[in-house]
Order: C-alpha cells, then structure tokens, then sequence
C-alpha cells in the first residue's frame, strides 16, 4: 500500500512538468499524423525537422531575436525541409520513407552547420512562455498555457482549411491521387504542399522545445519519431480517426495520454533506459491488435480475410 501510494505522490508531483511536455510535442505527433493518414505518405522527415527548429531558433534567440520570430523562421525552415522531401519523392520516384531518410541524414549536417557545434545553451533568453500574465516564467503553468492556445488554435485552423475545397482536395489525393489528378487537382502541389506543413509543425515543436529547456542540440530529435508514433496510436485507439476532426484531435489526445503513461512508468521506478524498449513493445502491441483481433475472430470471417 506504501509503494503504490508513494507512486502515485511522485505522479502527481511529475504531471504538470509531463503535461507542459506533452502539449509541446504533440506538433511532432501532428506532423507524423499530417502525411501519414491524410496523404497517405509515410514520411520521417519529422525525426530531422524536430532538430531543425530547434537549432534555428536556439541561434536566433542567442542573437536577440524575439521569441515568436524564432519559431515563425523555424515554421519556414521545417517547411522547406518538408517540401523538399516531396520533391525527391515526386520528381525522381524515391520511395516517400527512403526520400525522408535522405532528407532526415543531411538535416544532421545542416543543423550542426547552422548551430556551428553539437549544441548551444539559451539560458536567459527570452521566451513565449514570458509572457504568460500571473505566471512564473520557466515553471510549467506558463508552459502549458502558451502550448495549450497555440494547440487550439492550430487545431481550429486546421479543422477548418480541411473543410475546405483546398483542403478537401489535398485529402482527395490522399485517398486516390490518380482519380483526385483526373479531377483537375494538381497532386504536386497538394503533396508538397502537405508535407510541407507537416514538417514545419514538427519544427515548430522543435523550436518551442529549446525555449522550454533553455538549450538547443543536434540530437535532440533522436527517438522522437517513435515516441510521436506511439502517441499517435494512442490517440487515434481513444479518439478515432473516422473524420476529420477525430483525426486532428488524435495527436493532442495521444500525445497526452502517452506523456502521462510515460509518467507513471518512471514513478513507479523504470529505468529511463528501458523506456526506449517500451515505448517500442507499445508501438508494436498497438499496430498488431487489429491483426490480432481479426484472427480471433469466427472462423466464416477468417476464411473470407484468407480470399
């Protein structure tokens, strides 16, 4: 009774700090979900992206640029990566994950040019969590404030160009890009375009992640594509993905609930190696349960999946 009421003192005590995290990289979950389910492009770029962002932004802030300054050029940054992948996917016929691993490999290079060394301390620099009224800056209500509006925001703008005919148009090619190019719809467009502002949300995640920590590094978006995965079946196992809006809300959802879980693993005294281990058990546990429930299903079903 001492051990689980002394994991549930350290959860709680550890929940705001995960949460502000959370909310944080739930634009990383966001940018995996954009061309995986509504272009039906598996993309990596985000992986490279993340660091993008952050290594932009950790050089401006160190050269007293504003805060939001640094994350709209980190957009733009993350944006041309994106597009930039779609290009080679489109242009030379490269498959879309080898056409992200290209871009994800020399994004290394560029960022350690960017930054001039592996990483860069932005202590004392201002931030957009400064500007939270009532709230310390650097503690986690503040970060979970700014976080939280820039995610509704992103989220009802979002909802609202899908609903769109542009945005209609880009998840038509996601569905069928021959019927959507016989329709008059320019696929390129929609594709890099799409990719786009995947990759640009990652690195905007990327950017608000080194004016959360206070230091920027090259490495830092090792792992951040599995844990966004993760977060993202979580979120779309609660949520849904049945329409558009249960689609967009899946990554915040899941990037939540996934951060929380993570939470309680290290209250309850897991090793933080071993969380690399487990977040990819529960990666590969959620994708095999569909597989896994059809199997057990009757035997009239299995034999009509079998044909």
């Amino acid at each position: 009774m001492g051990f689980i009421q002394d994991v549930l003192t350290s959860f709680v005590a550890i929940m705001p700090v995960t949460l502000a995290q959370s909310l944080i990289l739930a634009f990383v979950v966001l940018g995996i979900m954009i061309p995986f389910r509504m272009l039906n492009f598996p993309d990596l770029t985000s992986e490279g992206a993340f660091p993008l962002g952050g290594c932009v932004c950790g050089v401006l802030l160190a050269a007293g640029v504003s805060p939001l300054t640094c994350i709209v050029v980190a957009f733009a940054a993350g944006f041309a990566a994106g597009c930039c992948t779609a290009f080679i996917h489109l242009r030379f016929r490269i498959h879309t994950l080898l056409a992200g691993i290209l871009m994800m490999t020399m994004l290394y290079s560029i960022n350690l040019r960017i930054m001039g060394k592996s990483n860069l301390s932005v202590f004392g620099s201002p931030t957009v969590f400064d500007w939270v009224p009532l709230a310390r800056p650097g503690f986690p209500a503040s970060k979970i404030v700014v976080a939280g509006l820039l995610a509704l925001v992103v989220f009802a703008a979002l909802y609202m160009f899908f609903r769109t005919e542009k945005g209609t148009a880009v998840r038509a090619v996601g569905a069928n890009p021959d019927m959507a190019e016989a329709q008059g719809i320019n696929v390129w467009a929609a594709t890099i375009g799409g990719v786009g502002l995947a990759s640009a949300f990652s690195a905007s995640s990327g950017a608000l992640m080194v004016q959360s920590q206070g230091f920027a590094d090259v490495n830092m978006g090792l792992g951040i594509l599995i844990n966004g995965l993760a977060a993202l079946m979580i979120g779309e196992a609660v949520v849904g993905k049945q329409t558009v809006w249960r689609q967009l809300l899946a990554p915040f959802a899941g990037a939540i609930i996934y951060y929380q879980l993570v939470s309680f693993c290290l209250a309850a005294g897991m090793p933080p190696p071993d969380l690399k281990l487990a977040t990819g058990l529960f990666v590969l546990a959620m994708l095999a349960l569909p597989s896994l429930k059809r199997s057990r299903g009757p035997a009239p079903a299995r034999e009509a999946i079998r044909e």
